[in-house]
């Protein structure tokens, strides 16, 4: 071979590398830019049982709770009692002593013993007023008798015994009213003593009699001990509350517009806590009267109290007592062999209806819908989907129609 053609071999076999080259970082330049298929997670269309519910936070509470109140004035005992203790209806659950007399300072004592000076002159006035009608008695006794005599004799006409015998009467009266007025006088002075005597406190222990004991009215547990320590109370302070924590029901706040979906004897299920079975209850009550309240948001919300009561008390639940924390679930109506989609699969449209993407042949198919009823995790549909159907679950805003899928 000569050179000439030597040289055009060289360069034929360098053009061919040359463009071997290019093919190859073309083709991984196509494959880099290629457009992959997105990751997504799938749920399946199913022909099932759809359940509407509605789940709250409520609290458990004793059906019937007793408030123990003081029936009179006076200082109370330390109570023994504890959060908790059982009683018995009849047990004695406190003690009430009369209460202590105050103290008075000087000025008021020295007013106090003026009172008992002025009581007892006023006892020996009356002493004296009683002695001088007993005299006058006895004059007017004496009188009567003399016009008794002469009026037998003749000597004095009837108007003058009449006169006598009244004179008589009087004295008798009044010997009467000295005598009690009298009594009204040591009454006060025994009075004056006895207010001098307490304000020095010198009126010594109360009689055992005196002493009040405040009895369970029934069998129950001890809730609240409003009064832990020894001190005076007032009547009709309150000291203690009973209930009976074997009876228990539930009170769940909804919103207004949920509690209109209730109905009375529903079923609810009380979750007390993880690990816990469930309490069946029914729905007792809902209250005719809505209260606004203020949510963790700062939303003000018209909320009503729904009463639940409790079935059974299951043995593992048995600990559960008043104010414990419960998740309530009520169920609202249940339809059989309907066709429910994953509630994460919905996603709202541009026109306002529901929308899903569905897999189909390696790629995202938007499908339109109507969304019939929907809880936490399921919805009830109607549209162009068969039971099987894949559906994309919690598709992002990236996510369009016609987009390559990998599931």
């Amino acid at each position: 071979m000569n050179a000439p053609s030597r040289q055009l071999t060289r360069r034929r076999r360098t053009r061919a590398s040359v463009a071997a080259i290019v093919l190859t970082l073309a083709a991984v330049l196509t494959w880099a830019l290629w457009p992959r298929p997105l990751m997504v997670e799938t749920g399946l269309v199913a022909i099932g049982t759809f359940e509407q519910t509605l789940r709250e936070d409520g609290r458990l509470r004793v059906r019937d709770r007793y408030l123990v109140t003081a029936p009179v004035a006076g200082a109370l005992r330390r109570p023994a009692l504890r959060v908790g203790d059982a009683v018995r209806a009849g047990d004695v659950l406190l003690e009430i002593h009369p209460a202590a007399p105050t103290l008075i300072d000087a000025r008021s004592r020295e007013v106090l013993a003026r009172r008992v000076d002025a009581a007892s002159a006023a006892g020996e006035a009356a002493r004296a007023e009683v002695g001088r009608a007993t005299a006058a008695l006895a004059q007017a006794r004496l009188e009567a008798q003399r016009a008794e005599r002469l009026a037998e004799a003749r000597f004095v006409a009837p108007s003058a015994l009449d006169q006598s015998r009244a004179f008589l009467s009087m004295q008798q009266q009044a010997l009467e009213a000295a005598q009690a007025q009298s009594r009204v006088a040591g009454h006060a002075l025994a009075e004056a003593r006895a207010a001098l005597a307490g304000g020095t406190g010198a009126a010594g222990q109360a009689a055992p009699e005196a002493l009040r004991r405040i009895r369970a009215p029934v069998s129950a547990r001890v809730l609240k001990v409003l009064q832990e320590s020894e001190a005076p109370v007032g009547a009709g302070q309150p000291l203690l509350e009973l209930g009976d924590t074997s009876r228990l029901e539930a009170v769940v706040d909804l919103l207004s517009g949920d509690a209109l979906r209730l109905r009375p004897g529903g079923r609810v299920d009380l979750h007390t806590g993880r690990g816990q079975p469930p309490l069946t209850g029914r729905v007792a009550r809902v209250e005719p009267v809505a209260s606004m309240r203020v949510s963790a948001l700062g939303i003000e919300e018209q909320r009503v109290n729904v009463v639940v009561a409790i079935e059974a008390v299951a043995p593992a639940s048995a600990g559960a007592g008043d104010g414990f924390r419960v998740d309530a679930v009520f169920h609202l109506e249940r339809l059989d062999d309907v066709l429910v989609v994953p509630s994460g699969a919905l996603q709202r449209s541009r026109e306002g209806g529901w929308a899903v993407l569905r897999v189909a042949s390696g790629r995202a198919q938007r499908v339109a819908l109507d969304v019939l009823d929907r809880n936490a995790e399921f919805a009830r549909v109607s549209g162009p989907l068969v039971a099987g159907d894949r559906l994309i679950l919690y598709p992002g805003a990236g996510l369009r129609d016609g987009d390559r899928v990998r599931e």
